[in-house]
């Protein structure tokens, strides 16, 4: 059996990063709403991408936005969520094991909570979200 290193730099996260969309772009559930939005600017996303977890899991600031935003206008609810937290799960327990694969795991389900929520809010009220 294979030991798991934990996630120490940046080329870690953009194997998580791309490991995990490739995943998400062939998923029967996930795969048409992430092509139908990000459709030819895969390249773009993924960078994105390496910047947020990178900020995220090692505390350098090299991503700079508002995460929510984007996904305002979703068309998705709890069972999306719940996928997009199973496959992220999945792929960190498949590549890596340590305190920051548990801190990925933990911080993309506190996302997909928030992320949920706040899109039910937005549904349900003529407030938009701010930029």
């Amino acid at each position: 059996m294979q030991t798991l290193n934990d996630l120490q730099n940046i080329e870690d996260v953009k194997l998580l990063v791309d490991t995990f969309y490739d995943t998400i772009r062939k998923d029967d559930l996930l795969a048409d709403i992430f092509n139908k939005v990000i459709q030819d600017r895969w390249p773009q996303h993924l960078e994105k991408m390496y910047r947020f977890w990178q900020t995220v899991l090692f505390d350098e600031h090299t991503y700079f936005g508002s995460p929510f935003v984007p996904h305002a206008t979703l068309p998705v609810d709890k069972e999306h969520f719940d996928r997009w937290v199973f496959l992220f799960n999945t792929t960190v327990d498949n590549l890596f094991a340590g305190t920051r694969a548990e801190r990925a795991k933990w911080q993309g389900e506190r996302m997909a909570t928030m992320f949920l929520y706040k899109i039910n809010y937005y549904r349900d009220n003529t407030a938009s979200p701010l930029l």
